[in-house]
């Protein structure tokens, strides 16, 4: 389809191997319940970063499952990830949250633009959405909220902005690109040929004056956040 991501790239085994850490014992036990219900294996189950740490420092792992506010400290799950990052490049990290916060997202961008996500909690409680986005993670994908990702496109600073040139259908289209599907994904959702979903996107980096020459799909959802974020703090 010629854009950033492929629907036929080589995905990762469906069985990954995931560290969950949650300080909450009734959620932490209802994913590794979940991510054993889908066929994955649960290396460990912890309730602080340090823990999370020290487990994995002896088990491999593909995708780190964190609470974002968790020991030790308020947002403990954002620390832990910043030094997961920095010791495991190549793991996926997934951090949760009970309220979807863009200052959340941001931090969460600082650490990686790639095989990271940020969901709410109550938006992974099935299977199928639980089992898409730890493997979109594993992928290297990056996996934003919808409802952040919603948040950021309708409701950017005040001021004129470019957002307001956008027709409904491109700002349904950016709305996805936020959430880091693909332009296949996007025809899918919004039942839309791939080549009128191409031509959204192109009329979209041409309107917000975007860079059309990036590469791989996690470029192109940073160039959209960080414009989004530039109206947000204006």
């Amino acid at each position: 389809m010629g854009n950033l991501i492929t629907e036929t790239a080589i995905r990762r085994p469906a069985s990954l191997r995931v560290a969950v850490a949650e300080d909450g014992a009734l959620l932490r036990e209802g994913l590794v319940l979940l991510l054993e219900a889908i066929g994955h294996t649960v290396v460990g189950a912890v309730d602080g970063g340090e823990k999370l740490i020290e487990l994995m420092s002896d088990e491999p792992v593909d995708v780190a499952v964190l609470d974002i506010r968790m020991p030790p400290e308020p947002d403990g799950g954002l620390t832990t990830a910043r030094r997961l990052r920095a010791l495991y490049p190549q793991t996926g990290l997934l951090l949760l949250s009970h309220y979807g916060e863009a200052h959340y997202l941001m931090e969460i961008l600082r650490i990686g633009t790639e095989a990271i996500g940020y969901r709410l909690k109550d938006r992974i409680s099935s299977s199928d959405a639980l089992h898409d986005t730890v493997l979109r993670v594993a992928d290297r994908e990056i996996v934003i909220e919808p409802v952040i990702a919603g948040q950021l496109v309708e409701s950017p600073g005040g001021g004129p902005d470019e957002l307001g040139s956008l027709t409904e259908r491109e700002l349904g289209v950016l709305r996805l690109m936020a959430e880091g599907r693909s332009n296949a994904g996007i025809a899918r959702q919004l039942f839309l040929s791939p080549k009128a979903v191409e031509k959204n996107v192109a009329s979209i980096f041409a309107k917000l004056a975007l860079p059309t020459d990036a590469t791989s799909h996690h470029r192109r959802v940073l160039a959209v956040l960080t414009h989004l974020r530039a109206r947000r703090e204006r």
